[in-house]
């Protein structure tokens, strides 16, 4: 599993409608003092509590950015140094990242203050109730998705993230012609993405299969060395029709 050089949000979900279960497994981690610095000072500035709408409400994202702009939902960031930059690769669109580590979180706090990135924020909080309650409907230009936990054992598959319930629920968040982006170093899961969402009518595949890799998408350190290694990377690009 790549982890954009730590752990993403660990996946492990069922149907969002059935039984409640986190998007992610709590693991523990040290801290440095750098991130534990930046949770205690830069957190006010660049991250967002999780906030317990009622149903039909949600977040006013232009007031939080301060602007109106395309919006983007990460699932999981690891240590967010993909993250900060595509966020700086990309200026005009607006980032949420979801990450419950605080390792990463601090990490990517201490990015975003280095590179003065405006546009993005942080809710350290599981991301399908983030989706659920903080999110407009129909209002994100798209969805990240990079390396989660694969849960390679057999008994562990109904952890995965993608699962047809989950992508049916994540529709109702995509505006018209909005996409979502997977990525995975294991192929198995790469191929349960692939027919999951080629079987969700709300979707097109932007690509006659897997995607080459958008150049927003940067290697991490652990996909580069995978690749020298021969390892396979897969990307997944879909888009809401």
């Amino acid at each position: 599993m790549d982890e954009q050089d730590c752990p993403a949000e660990d996946q492990a979900a069922t149907p969002v409608h059935a039984r409640r279960v986190k998007s992610f497994v709590k693991r523990g981690g040290r801290m440095g003092t750098g991130q534990i610095k930046a949770l205690q000072e830069l957190a006010p500035k660049y991250m967002l509590p999780y906030a317990e709408q009622a149903p039909g409400l949600a977040t006013d994202w232009d007031g939080v950015f301060g602007r109106q702009a395309p919006r983007v939902l990460e699932i999981g960031f690891g240590m967010g140094d993909a993250t900060a930059k595509i966020a700086a690769t990309l200026p005009h669109i607006d980032f949420i990242g979801c990450e419950v580590h605080e390792a990463g979180v601090g990490a990517l706090l201490q990015r975003i203050d280095e590179g003065q990135l405006t546009n993005l924020r942080i809710v350290q909080h599981d991301a399908v109730e983030v989706l659920e309650r903080m999110i407009p409907k129909a209002s994100l230009a798209g969805v990240h998705l990079f390396f989660p936990d694969p849960w390679h054992k057999k008994r562990h598959h109904k952890r995965r993230l993608v699962q047809p319930a989950f992508i049916k629920d994540l529709l109702q968040y995509l505006a018209p012609g909005a996409y979502f982006h997977a990525a995975t170093d294991w192929e198995p899961y790469a191929q349960q993405m692939l027919e999951v969402l080629s079987a969700e009518g709300g979707l097109k595949n932007r690509f006659p299969g897997y995607a080459e890799k958008p150049d927003y998408r940067p290697l991490t350190k652990f996909e580069a060395r995978g690749l020298r290694l021969g390892h396979g990377v897969w990307d997944l690009v879909f888009e809401k029709v």
